[in-house]
């Protein structure tokens, strides 16, 4: 008798998008046709009967960005008290009640998933959610009180379901996580306190990319954020998307840009500055708590908390890039430094505005080169190297990884550890109709093997009956500024996604 671990990451569980028939394009991804509750259960009963009749224990780890707080929008009615109207043009903040409100709509719109993990746990098979950067939000007890009503849980399975705060020993062997933490976008500053306090009242800390989400993207609906090839692109490509999908439907997307790229970075930087809150009398508590649903050490809790990278806040420039923002400057310096040339000539002698059209052909092209030149720095490192990949192996003493984050599925030996990204199940399709899907749904299942657990990556098709070894049918580039073609048909109807 053995230990199971099947570890899944990014589901990008959320509410459902209603159909607008202004925009019939508007978040298409977002709707419950390509919700993937169905396959997932699947999975989990499949991995469930495998378990058993090898007379196994099961963990079901979800290793991060299993529900999505970022794109949710709707708002209580009536609200509990006056909104921010930032707050109502894009989504609630992060308080307690707010995140409670988020979580509860989408526990409504995904009874399947949350009844197949209910299954999983009385069945006695644990059912981990470790947090990701898409829902730091599960830090709060009442939206873990929500999770485990939803889950229908007797008192006596409710020791099969934990949160981990993020990262997890599966099987006392295998280190789990999902790897925001190493993505200098997406990293917090100190992930044993995530709360900050705004205004007086307790909020969770987000990071760049979270505030980006929710106040950029959020009003740019016909980018995809599942992929970042829908909304990281090259100055050819926004053009070309632009008079494509948005010119009849948002042509004023250029100031929702400036304006939301703006609110992103002062507020992304607020939170920052911000100190975290915690009470010195219960720090070694907390810790131990930690280190209790992570089936680890209060020691490997302090040290792989120091093991963080750096916030990419600690460069502004590195966030104003990722914005455009260092490109609308340069522009705007371009115009303003035209037309003072022409002013200042006007001092001398008589001159026609139209000569402003000199200085701009010469500055112009300057401007164009290097905006085209300019490329994203999300993912260009791995999230492990191989000194991150000694340092687990020597605060853990595990020999394996499984992380998520970059959605790019992949299993090969990086230092001491074998590395295996297991990939991601969210909606994440090469253009608006949705109709070619990129990548494919994996994860990770580690089973006993001799003295030993053997680690491996699979793929459930959508709509398919049984998983099979993932093959890469090309090679991994999700997170490219190019368009991948359909890996596959696209989904039916039903629930697969």
């Amino acid at each position: 008798m053995g230990v199971q671990t099947i570890v899944l990451s990014d589901l990008h569980l959320a509410d459902a998008e209603p159909v607008d028939p202004a925009r019939p394009l508007w978040k298409a991804f977002k709707r419950q046709d390509f919700f993937v509750d169905g396959d997932v259960t699947r999975l989990l009963r499949h991995a469930a009967a495998d378990a058993e009749r090898s007379g196994d224990t099961l963990e079901i780890v979800f290793a991060g960005d299993v529900f999505d707080f970022d794109p949710v929008m709707r708002l209580p009615d009536p609200p509990p008290g006056p909104l921010h109207w930032l707050w109502r043009l894009r989504g609630l903040d992060t308080e307690q009640w707010m995140s409670a409100f988020k979580m509860q709509l989408v526990i409504a719109d995904h009874p399947e998933f949350f009844a197949a993990c209910g299954e999983m746990a009385r069945r006695g098979h644990d059912v981990v959610f470790v947090m990701g950067n898409h829902d730091l939000e599960l830090a709060w007890p009442r939206v873990q009180d929500h999770i485990r009503l939803a889950l229908q849980v007797e008192e006596r399975y409710q020791k099969n379901v934990r949160f981990c705060e993020w990262f997890y020993l599966a099987g006392g062997d295998t280190f789990v996580t999902h790897g925001h933490l190493f993505d200098p976008y997406c990293t917090v500053p100190d992930p044993v306190h995530p709360l900050i306090a705004v205004g007086g009242r307790a909020r969770v800390r987000l990071p760049f990319g979270e505030v980006a989400n929710r106040y950029l993207l959020n009003g740019m609906g016909y980018f995809n954020p599942h992929a970042t090839s829908n909304y990281i692109m090259t100055g050819a490509q926004y053009v070309r998307f632009f008079f494509k999908y948005i010119a009849r439907t948002q042509p004023l997307l250029l100031w929702t840009w400036l304006w939301s790229a703006v609110a992103t970075l002062v507020f992304t930087f607020d939170d920052f500055l911000r100190p975290p809150l915690r009470d010195p009398l219960m720090v070694e508590a907390k810790v131990d708590r930690i280190a209790d649903r992570a089936r680890a050490t209060p020691g490997m809790v302090r040290q792989l908390a120091a093991a963080v990278v750096p916030s990419a806040c600690t460069n502004p420039l590195m966030v104003a890039r990722e914005l455009w923002l260092d490109r609308a400057v340069l522009f705007f310096a371009v115009i303003f430094g035209a037309f003072q040339l022409v002013l200042w000539a006007n001092w001398w002698g008589q001159i026609s505005w139209a000569w402003v059209l000199l200085p701009l052909g010469v500055l112009f092209p300057l401007f164009l080169s290097y905006s085209f030149k300019v490329r994203p720095e999300t993912f260009a490192k791995p999230l492990i190297d191989g000194n991150r990949a000694e340092w687990i192996a020597r605060i853990t003493g595990v020999q394996r990884a499984v992380i998520g984050h970059t959605h790019l599925p992949e299993l090969k030996d990086i230092g001491p550890l074998q590395v295996c990204n297991c990939g991601f199940w969210s909606p994440a399709f090469a253009e608006p109709e949705c109709l070619h899907r990129i990548g494919t749904q994996t994860f990770a299942w580690l089973r006993p093997s001799g003295d030993d657990r053997e680690l491996t990556l699979w793929e459930w098709p959508p709509g398919g009956a049984a998983p099979h070894p993932y093959t890469p049918a090309m090679p991994a580039r999700a997170a490219s500024s190019e368009r991948l073609p359909a890996l596959r048909d696209p989904p039916g109807g039903g629930s697969a996604g």
